[in-house]
């Protein structure tokens, strides 16, 4: 029982590192949190000797963890004005228009 908990918890680990580098936003919890409770599991199931690969594999899931949860406190998206873009815009309804003015006089 103890085998499959490391086996599910260094594939989980593995994937929360992954998902903390992607932009995948709070994605990255799920594996994490899988991770950490078959980490805790395999914990409790370990020998005193058998313990120091969970606790590094514990101590990468609380760094993705950190890492998940900074990134969506501190990054901040914001979705700038483009002001050539509205200029070109206005430009190119007013040509529109004077086409369209021009193609009615000619009727």
């Amino acid at each position: 029982m103890r085998k499959i908990f490391l086996v599910i918890t260094i594939l989980f680990t593995v994937l929360s590192i992954v998902f903390a580098f992607l932009p995948l936003g709070t994605l990255a919890l799920l594996p994490i949190g899988v991770a950490l409770l078959f980490g805790y599991l395999t914990f409790k199931k370990s020998d005193d000797s058998q313990k120091k690969l969970i606790k590094v594999l514990l101590l990468f899931s609380v760094l993705s963890l950190i890492a998940v949860i900074g990134k969506e406190v501190l990054v901040q998206d914001e979705i700038a004005k483009d002001a050539v873009f509205e200029k070109e815009k206005i430009e190119t309804k007013k040509e529109s228009q004077k086409e369209l003015e021009e193609l009615e006089g000619l009727e």
